[in-house]
């Protein structure tokens, strides 16, 4: 697929970690706060998670000077094997659902997970595609130092 109709992100990544601690560390507002943002600081009196279908997150990464609020609503929750849930910002249209998330995490057998990750919805550019594809890539980078901390 050519950049310019790109129109979603696939990453693999496995963690050396079991699958549940994996999933605790994407539905708990400790864990989630402390890799998601990557090294931006998100205060976990700004985060909020109803993880269940229907539910509602939302969170706050602060950066020197500014402040970029996300949030969503869980579409899929299954402990502890899948996770799905829309993500907007908040310069993303109010009429809008916003992208797609879907995480799948696979248990290997020596303690460790691979997680699966999409993220589809067609409501940002290319350029804009590949600059959270690198966002994405740095969270999961945190994500494997917080799950052996």
């Amino acid at each position: 697929m050519s950049d310019s109709t790109r129109e979603g992100i696939d990453l693999t990544r496995v963690f050396d970690a079991p699958r549940e601690r994996v999933f605790e560390a994407w539905t708990t507002p400790e864990d989630f706060a402390a890799w998601y943002g990557a090294d931006a600081e998100v205060p976990l009196d700004r985060v909020s998670m109803d993880v269940r279908p229907g539910g509602a997150w939302s969170l706050v990464i602060v950066v020197p000077g500014t402040e970029m609020h996300f949030h969503g609503v869980y579409r899929e929750v299954i402990a502890p094997e899948r996770l799905v849930f829309t993500l907007k910002d908040a310069t993303a249209p109010a009429d809008i659902e916003g992208e797609v998330v879907t995480a799948t995490f696979t248990e290997l057998g020596d303690q460790s997970t691979e997680v699966v990750f999409q993220q589809r919805g067609g409501n940002l550019t290319a350029e804009q595609y590949a600059a959270a594809e690198d966002g994405w890539e740095a969270f999961f980078d945190t994500l494997a130092h917080h799950l052996v901390l």
